[in-house]
């Protein structure tokens, strides 16, 4: 079924070649069906980038689904036009009022920052508080999972003596978890941090569940023992090509950076990176709408 987004959104031409079944408003106003209500709170400095992972991967669900972009409102970003964030973007005070089925907040590139050091923090633990009352299901990715540990449990980060960055191989810890049905025993997913999640504190953690962990990279998947907070420490809505544009970036800049591990062929920038965790993905996002929104959520808000 399709997925709803603004009629001019840059990314509707670029999901449409790519076949994803979107529909603008004119068209979705004539569906006579209960669509998904998903807030995403995109945190992320290129938006446009961002918008287009994460749409192409809410393309893929049992019914339509609205989209609401949201933006702080304490800090104004400088990689987006100001023209594009009015345009397709709402600000907390517009939406808290409402009740959504699921909400998404993304990472951002902060995470070597204490919380309480970042700009739009007191927004954000309010957003977060505020989600326990009018959302659904919420999914926080990468910082953004960070915070929600942090704020929810009280469970810090920490520095890693090097970046983790490349793909990595994982283990399914659960298998009776529905959020994972349909994986394979292992498979691979992206990383991109400075920080990490000490695993002991989040399997000793009486309202959390660990679902999926690497060797290498760490613990992944988290959730909630209510299943209404799930968190992923990784990146499974990267493109093929995310890692090599951010370590390219960051080596223009002059910073001293790893070559993400087992990506490059041959460790060769030069040579295209292939997306091997595409599938997994396309289930991940898919089990989260189905099992932890659409199944969950009420036909009529209270």
């Amino acid at each position: 079924m399709p997925i709803k987004i603004p009629l001019h959104l840059p990314a509707k031409e670029i999901l449409e070649k790519e076949n994803i079944f979107i529909m603008d408003d004119s068209r979705a106003a004539k569906q006579d069906i209960r669509p998904l209500n998903i807030l995403i709170l995109n945190l992320m400095p290129e938006k446009e980038k961002t918008e287009r992972q994460l749409l192409r991967l809410l393309g893929n669900t049992p019914l339509q689904v609205n989209i609401t972009f949201l933006k702080t409102a304490t800090y104004d970003a400088k990689n987006t036009s100001q023209y594009h964030l009015e345009e397709f973007y709402q600000t907390f005070n517009q939406v808290k009022e409402k009740k959504y089925d699921g909400m998404i907040i993304t990472g951002a590139p902060i995470e070597l920052m204490e919380f309480e050091e970042v700009h739009y923090w007191d927004e954000l633990k309010e957003i977060l508080d505020w989600t326990e009352r009018n959302v659904t299901s919420t999914l926080h990715i990468c910082w953004g999972a960070q915070a929600a540990l942090y704020h929810h449990y009280g469970i810090n980060k920490f520095v890693l003596a090097r970046k983790c960055s490349g793909v990595f191989t994982h283990r399914v810890l659960d298998h009776t978890e529905k959020l994972l049905r349909g994986f394979d025993d292992e498979f691979i997913a992206p990383h991109s941090r400075n920080t990490d999640i000490s695993k002991e504190a989040l399997q000793n953690h009486p309202q959390l569940k660990l679902l999926a962990s690497s060797d290498e990279a760490g613990a992944l998947i988290i959730s909630s023992k209510d299943s209404r907070r799930i968190m992923i420490t990784g990146h499974l809505e990267y493109e093929a090509t995310t890692l090599a544009e951010e370590y390219l970036r960051d080596k223009e800049k002059g910073i001293e950076i790893v070559m993400p591990e087992n990506y490059f062929p041959q460790d060769n920038p030069d040579k295209k990176p292939a997306n091997r965790w595409r599938s997994h993905a396309h289930l991940f996002f898919s089990n989260w709408l189905n099992y932890y929104v659409y199944q969950e959520t009420p036909y009529e808000w209270d």
